[in-house]
């Protein structure tokens, strides 16, 4: 059972649909219980950092998600979804997020346009990783974010993108991947890695 966290935050149906176009049910849903038995999870996001935390909290899911997580549950995260696993957002002052990775998330400065919005080219730093395995390198995917991850853990960065500087756009360990851009909206090339995240065994 693929599950899509509902936690209020984010059109869930784009990604639901992405799924179910490749073959696959895909339940979207606020229940611990679910996100804790589930196959695969995915949580998508767009909103701010604390609201996000917030309402995991509210809903009980934090601690779902970081069991999921922790028992080897594959997991994807979209947007948001890649910022909340890590500790802290210059975002949302004092809000601790899930600290699965440490690390904190930085708000985009300098002359360029802030969202950073549209496509971009994801250069790969890991080449093993799996969902990446029929994406080429310098692949364009599709991004929607004012904010970015600063990994203090460098080996689980698996993709990078420029924007001003050279942020990590996508990470990668073990049972965990997470992608800053949004592969349901990147055509043929995220819905391919939505392919490989679904196949996952």
């Amino acid at each position: 059972m693929i599950v899509i966290v509902d936690y209020g935050m984010g059109n869930l149906r784009s990604v639901q649909k992405a799924v179910e176009h490749l073959g696959y049910q895909a339940l979207v849903t606020s229940s611990a219980q679910d996100i804790i038995s589930a196959e695969k999870v995915i949580l998508p996001g767009v909103g701010a950092f604390g609201d996000a935390m917030a309402e995991l909290e509210k809903r009980g899911l934090k601690e779902a998600l970081i069991e999921c997580i922790n028992k080897g549950t594959y997991f994807l995260g979209i947007c948001l979804g890649i910022q909340l696993l890590f500790e802290k957002s210059e975002e949302s002052p004092g809000v601790d997020g899930l600290s699965i990775f440490k690390g904190t998330v930085l708000r985009f400065t300098g002359d360029m346009k802030i969202p950073h919005m549209g496509w971009n080219q994801i250069r790969k730093t890991q080449k093993e990783c799996p969902l990446l395995e029929n994406i080429p390198d310098n692949e364009y995917m599709y991004f929607v974010h004012s904010y970015y991850v600063q990994s203090e853990q460098k080996e689980v960065v698996c993709c990078e993108t420029s924007y001003g500087n050279d942020f990590t756009s996508m990470i990668w360990k073990d049972n965990v991947f997470a992608t800053q851009f949004h592969p349901e909206k990147s055509q043929e090339k995220g819905l391919a890695m939505l392919k490989s995240f679904c196949e996952l065994k």
